[in-house]
């Protein structure tokens, strides 16, 4: 049985989702010790348990020490099951770190597919809905399958209540894609959502915006969400190019200014617009995993994280790819993915 170390790189819960959408695909069983060691409150909680419980329903698998805390797991997957679900994550929990879960297999599945899940949509450190819905999704249908999702209620961090409904058509095998050219910058794009807050909180976001990047006033909007079961800010900039759409986000925090709060959105999307590449980083981090069960492609992207190098690590323990990483330019990378001698499985 292949074994992960939890504590490699960054020491995060991505390692465990990686390992558990992996595992489903390629139906290998693993082990996972030291869970998360490298966090304040190592070991499962309750968004990872979430995560555990949708890879064993879609992947009909057995298994062990899925319990709060628990540091070492044990999970073994028998087939792809297609066909309706329901998650529900919990009020802190993400519902796109559970879909990021179980989404490959399900891309992959002998049947069509619809996921509800029922959680935080936008929460701090994980990807907010209109990441996923307008940057990500949309480059993994490149790759084949057919995904739609919509987001039924926003649901902000701490008190959870959002409602994502995704349906996916499965495709035989993933197609390689390669992403080294930006293109012209066609549109932009800033929404500035509050839920239970005074709207000049997202009137001053997003005069921030207009100042810092230069951005029209027909290019920004407010939106207002109601029945939110609590508080929320979020504050999403998108940038629309010829071959990819780029998503960067400033979350509202207690004791942080509104104009904090913009000035670190515009910050990520000064630094992407300025090394002219097509793949921001946190949208590198989402590709890896698809690219290589495709079995090649490529993309030219900015410094990768620690994310993206653990990535790599428990990528390469499941399958057989060359992931090599270049700096070409001053402020650009590129990473390709390719079969190694071993082939594909």
């Amino acid at each position: 049985m292949l074994t992960i170390d939890g504590s490699r790189g960054e020491g995060g819960g991505q390692i465990l989702r990686s390992a558990l959408a992996l595992s489903l695909v390629t139906e290998t069983p693993f082990r996972i010790i030291n869970i998360r060691r490298r966090r304040s409150k190592p070991g499962l909680m309750r968004q990872h348990l979430a995560a555990v419980h949708a890879a064993m329903d879609v992947g009909a698998a057995e298994v062990k020490g899925d319990q709060l805390g628990s540091r070492e797991l044990v999970f073994r997957p028998t087939t792809i099951r297609s066909g309706n679900y329901r998650f529900s994550i919990g009020s802190t929990g993400s519902c796109t770190l559970v879909l990021q879960t179980v989404l490959p297999a399900l891309c992959l599945a002998p049947g069509p597919s619809d996921i509800e899940l029922e959680g935080g949509t936008h929460n701090p450190f994980a990807p907010p809905f209109d990441f996923l819905a307008y940057a990500f999704l949309p480059l993994l249908e490149r790759m084949g399958p057919g995904i739609s999702a919509k987001l039924m209620q926003p649901g902000f961090y701490p008190a959870g209540g959002g409602k994502i409904r995704v349906h996916i058509e499965p495709t035989p095998r993933l197609v390689p894609v390669d992403l080294h050219r930006r293109g012209k910058i066609l549109d932009y794009r800033a929404c500035a959502m509050i839920a239970n807050l005074p709207r000049h909180i997202a009137e001053r976001e997003l005069r921030t915006v207009a100042q810092s990047l230069g951005w029209d006033p027909q290019h920004l909007c407010i939106e207002e969400v109601a029945h939110a079961q609590g508080p929320g800010n979020v504050l999403s900039l998108k940038i629309i190019s010829e071959y990819v759409t780029e998503v960067f986000t400033g979350f509202g925090e207690r004791r942080v200014t509104a104009e904090q709060v913009a000035q670190r959105a515009c910050k990520q999307a000064r630094a992407y617009m300025s090394a002219q590449v097509p793949i921001g980083p946190h949208l590198a981090d989402q590709l890896l995993l698809p690219m290589a069960l495709a079995g090649g492609g490529s993309f030219r992207t900015m410094s990768p994280s620690s994310h993206s190098k653990t990535n790599i690590e428990v990528i390469q323990s499941f399958l057989p790819v060359d992931v090599r990483i270049a700096q070409i330019e001053n402020k650009q990378w590129e990473i390709w993915i390719t079969k190694n001698e071993e082939g594909y499985l």
